[in-house]
């Protein structure tokens, strides 16, 4: 199970056509706190404030959004806040991790997001 934030459809849809994917796997639907091992997890409090304040992807097929909670980007493991965008075949969600260990990532401004807090 994980713990996180679902992006809100309407805003999926509003940020899909905003930032094309550009790999043909599409994620793009939430932000994860951690995964837990327990069937009765909590969802994580409600975020006043998320933004979309840049991008990294390594030219071999992952690509993410990087996203401000609360005004910022850096988690409580010492990674930082995401949403993995799209992946080439062959690829995995948890990369996204390793790219923006490795990788410096584009500051942009895309705005802000909804996002409700989830367990799934």
């Amino acid at each position: 199970m994980t713990i996180g934030w679902k992006i809100e459809p309407e805003c999926r849809n509003i940020l899909l056509n905003r930032f094309p994917p550009r790999y043909g796997k599409v994620v793009a639907d939430h932000i994860t706190r951690r995964a837990v091992h327990k069937a009765n997890s909590a969802p994580p409090p409600p975020i006043g404030n998320a933004r979309i304040v840049g991008r990294v992807d390594d030219g071999e097929g992952v690509e993410a959004l990087v996203v401000a909670l609360n005004g910022s980007t850096s988690r409580p493991d010492g990674g930082t806040w995401h949403i993995t965008w799209s992946l080439a075949e062959g690829r995995a969600a948890r990369e996204t991790n390793d790219v923006l260990s490795e990788k410096p990532w584009e500051p942009f401004d895309g705005g802000s997001i909804q996002l409700r807090p989830a367990v799934w």
